[in-house]
């Protein structure tokens, strides 16, 4: 098969759909089909083109995959004009370079968000005569209305729901990366044909030798992530502000994003000693980031359907306790795996009390993150997968 990858987020960028959609892509390689990635200079969240990157167009190859990399406007500022310059540059040039230098693939595949790139996705699908397939990592209109980006009765609002509409009824497939999306879609549009492309984790990269787990000396706190609305990371500044007061825990807030300057200047203002901020790394370096913490945080600001943000996943094949701020499905698997400790979001005394628990316990730590691992290579398997939803894909190519 010929396999055509249209996103605007792509390694050497880090982030979620960076490695969810790059390992899939080098999954399909794997398997022998034909894989192009048509994505944009490399520039999130960061709000800068990488080095070595730059110009109109230019390509590379990783791991087997074909990378046509195309001109963005760069941003990392969150305000509108900005962000939906930096969306329309890609989808501009997208269309212009997918035109131009795009083989004909027999599955084009547009990630979302964002939503706009659907547009790009469905004037290529009809160009080059292929099947789009509409992945939805989050739900849009309705994550920017839960993260008050967007109000429910503004014309964006009504807009962004034609859009919404319009690329899933012009999609060959709508997958997601959550059941909540997908029973979200099939609700609103029974008629749209689904398949559930859940989340994962490479296991095998996470199977490393663990850190002390529980050993002498302070309980490590990891959050390890996009720095950034969704995220609400001004809950872990307050928490450790509580946690400071009966000590024993330090506090590692890894990564960047357009919020990370704030934390900080708020850290500074509260005299935290116990909280410490790091630059992103790459992602081969992550696996052993997540294992030498005592603790993974996964959190978000407040309930966003359908969110089930990836670091929980890699935090239980790493077996490490995790403290998730969440409801909803990623709350679930918390939950039904006994995983860790759910916390509902902004309750910041209940985040702190939570850490207090975990750190007051190793023997906890050690069996939460133990049931972690197994639920990790029992159902989240990157791998496996991926050799799923290929198994699928090759069998519709089937005449």
């Amino acid at each position: 098969m010929k396999i055509v990858f249209l996103t605007q987020y792509y390694p050497p960028e880090t982030g979620a759909a960076q490695r969810r959609l790059s390992g899939l892509a080098a999954r399909m390689v794997v398997r022998g089909h034909d894989v192009t990635v048509l994505t944009a200079m490399p520039s999130y969240p960061r709000g800068k083109i990488y080095p070595g990157y730059g110009g109109t167009v230019q390509r590379e190859e990783i791991d087997g995959v074909k990378i046509i990399h195309t001109l963005i406007y760069p941003t990392q500022k969150a305000d509108y004009v900005r962000r939906l310059t930096n969306y329309f540059s890609f989808m501009v040039s997208s269309s212009i370079v997918g035109a131009l230098l795009l083989e004909r693939p027999d599955y084009l595949i547009v990630e979302s968000p964002p939503l706009f790139l659907g547009l790009t996705g469905f004037a290529l699908s009809r160009l080059k005569r292929a099947r789009m397939i509409f992945n939805v990592s989050d739900l849009w209109p309705e994550s920017a209305v839960s993260l008050g980006i967007l109000k429910r009765e503004s014309l964006a609002y009504r807009l962004s729901q034609k859009l919404e509409e319009f690329c899933y009824r012009h999609a060959w497939l709508v997958t997601g990366q959550a059941r909540g999306i997908l029973d979200d879609i099939s609700r609103r549009y029974p008629e749209v044909p689904t398949y559930f492309l859940s989340n994962g984790v490479d296991t095998a990269r996470y199977d490393v030798h663990p850190g002390k787990a529980g050993g002498k000396g302070d309980c490590n706190v990891l959050y390890a992530g996009l720095h950034g609305l969704a995220q609400g990371l001004d809950q872990v500044v307050d928490a450790a502000a509580i946690v400071r007061e009966s000590g024993g825990c330090r506090f590692l807030l890894i990564g960047d994003g357009p919020e990370k300057e704030a934390l900080r200047d708020r850290a500074l203002s509260l005299k935290l000693p116990n909280i410490t901020f790091g630059d992103s790394l790459p992602s081969g370096e992550v696996p052993a980031l997540v294992s030498s913490a005592d603790i993974v945080l996964v959190t978000l600001k407040l309930y966003i359907p359908g969110a089930v943000p990836s670091k929980l996943y890699e935090a239980m094949a790493a077996s490490r306790p995790v403290v998730l701020v969440a409801d909803g499905e990623a709350a679930d698997i918390v939950r039904t795996h006994r995983a860790g400790l759910v916390v509902k979001p902004g309750d910041t005394r209940e985040l702190a009390r939570s850490i207090c628990l975990l750190r007051d316990q190793p023997e906890l730590r050690r069996e939460m993150g133990a049931n972690g691992r197994r639920a990790a290579v029992e159902f989240f398997d990157s791998a496996r997968i991926a050799d799923h939803y290929i198994d699928h894909l090759e069998e519709c190519r089937r005449p």
